[in-house]
């Protein structure tokens, strides 16, 4: 199926750009309710994750720099594509993958919505150094023995209950004044 976009389920940091040929106010339109997902040709559409913009917009900071540094793509993903984004003119438009729900999607846009490009945004590394201080490792609390713990909890509880019943008895006599 030509001009049909798969969108898989779960998929996460992906950025699709696109060219509206058309005039201003219908791109501006696009913005309402449902009729961004209409000319998509699908039922819903996250809108916090589109944006509809004139590149005009973007002064010297230019399509190229808004994505890279506004959106996260890495630069040598953009290089190709350098000249062709910098003569875009008119209005774009960004769909995060986010917009989908999470769903599977299959956009089949109206012919004035041309795709320009795809790209990827790495992902949230969260490895790290394994963490090797004494107080790090596992079970190495000091331990209070069965009854002191009781009893620091039972001090802990009468006092949270004092402040408590304190608070209440503040407040009645607030009321009743």
């Amino acid at each position: 199926m030509e001009g049909v976009i798969h969108i898989p389920a779960g998929e996460h940091g992906v950025i699709r750009l696109f060219q509206l040929d058309m005039r201003p106010e219908q791109a501006v339109f696009l913005r309402e309710p449902g009729a961004l997902a209409q000319v998509l040709g699908i039922d819903a559409l996250d809108m916090e994750q589109v944006e509809i913009f004139p590149v005009s917009d973007l002064e010297e900071l230019g399509l190229t720099g808004y994505l890279t540094e506004g959106m996260g793509v890495p630069e040598e993903q953009i290089a190709p594509d350098r000249e062709r984004l910098a003569a875009l003119e008119g209005h774009v438009m960004v769909i995060r993958s986010r917009a989908s729900g999470g769903r599977e999607m299959r956009l089949t846009p109206a012919e004035q919505i041309q795709p320009v490009a795809t790209y990827g945004t790495p992902g949230t590394s969260w490895s790290g150094a394994p963490i090797e201080t004494e107080s790090a490792k596992p079970y190495s609390a000091p331990k209070l023995a069965p009854r002191k713990a009781r009893a620091e909890a039972r001090r802990i509880g009468a006092t949270l209950f004092a402040v408590v019943m304190g608070l209440v008895g503040l407040v009645l006599y607030l009321l009743v004044r």
